[in-house]
């Protein structure tokens, strides 16, 4: 039992070269996308954060898929460790589910993270090769005078383009570890994301330093990794101080919240006319 071969990482973007044949935990949430990065990666394991399971269990739904490659899927109940922080999965992560390659294996709910990481060090590793799988970026709205409204299904997808628009994303609304603000990202007038099942996320306050008005909704109304299903489905859970001043509560529709932000202007102040 070697733990050099179990990688820790804040995101499952982050697989190179030396990935192939090793157990990641990766903080990122289960919905497919993460579990296809890990099976191109060619891991023999893989564990995840369960995002508060949400809609349509979309934030473990990566576990049959990795099953369809062999590769050990399990997943870290969001009570337990803070999701975008591949080091707090490690260190107080609690399983919360695990497909069945993971169960062959010896792995099983209750199990810490990394005892469930060592187990899937004997998995028998992928087979196949995935087919080539893409998030999604797509214009929901575009009004004359209006802010855009864009959908991501990942905020990496937000590009410099969109500033001053309103970007509805698909991913969880905490920051990363090793990424801790919106960074270089342009200033758009408002952000979206989906709360993965927490009561504090951490990008709302962060969005507030720069202007940019930001909610979540909630993991159970809307399915994570999905924009379409953010826009059209999600329910607001939390909002921050910029987004409160443009009107916005939790409790309301995301469309009515990007409605709100259009009728707000192209301006990320809230106290410019």
């Amino acid at each position: 039992m070697n733990d050099s071969e179990i990688l820790i990482l804040d995101s499952a973007t982050k697989f190179g070269a030396d990935s192939h044949g090793k157990v990641a935990i990766a903080a990122s949430h289960g919905a497919i996308y993460a579990g296809y990065l890990g099976a191109r990666a060619s891991l023999r394991g893989i564990i995840l954060h369960d995002a508060g399971i949400g809609r349509d269990a979309a934030g473990i739904n990566s576990l049959p898929y990795l099953d369809e490659y062999t590769v050990a899927g399990a997943m870290v109940d969001h009570l337990s460790a803070r999701i975008g922080d591949g080091a707090s999965m490690a260190a107080t992560g609690i399983i919360s589910h695990v497909n069945e390659t993971a169960r062959a294996a010896g792995c099983e709910p209750g199990q810490t993270s990394i005892a469930c990481a060592r187990a899937m060090l004997a998995a028998q590793g992928r087979t196949g090769t995935p087919s080539l799988l893409d998030e999604a970026r797509f214009l929901i709205r575009d009004r004359p005078d209006a802010p855009r409204v864009i959908g991501c299904d990942s905020v990496s997808l937000v590009g410099p383009d969109d500033a001053g628009d309103i970007v509805v994303t698909a991913s969880h609304g905490e920051l990363l570890r090793e990424a801790p603000s919106w960074g270089k990202r342009p200033d758009v007038l408002a952000a979206v994301f989906n709360d993965a099942g927490s009561d504090f996320p951490t990008r709302l306050p962060d969005l507030d330093t720069r202007g940019i008005a930001g909610a979540t909704v909630a993991a159970d109304s809307a399915r994570i990794g999905d924009a379409m299903s953010t826009y059209e489905d999600g329910i607001i859970s939390h909002v921050n101080e910029t987004a409160r001043k443009f009107g916005a509560t939790p409790g309301i529709s995301c469309l009515a919240f990007t409605d709100l932000m259009t009728a707000s202007g192209r301006t990320s102040d809230p106290k410019k006319p």
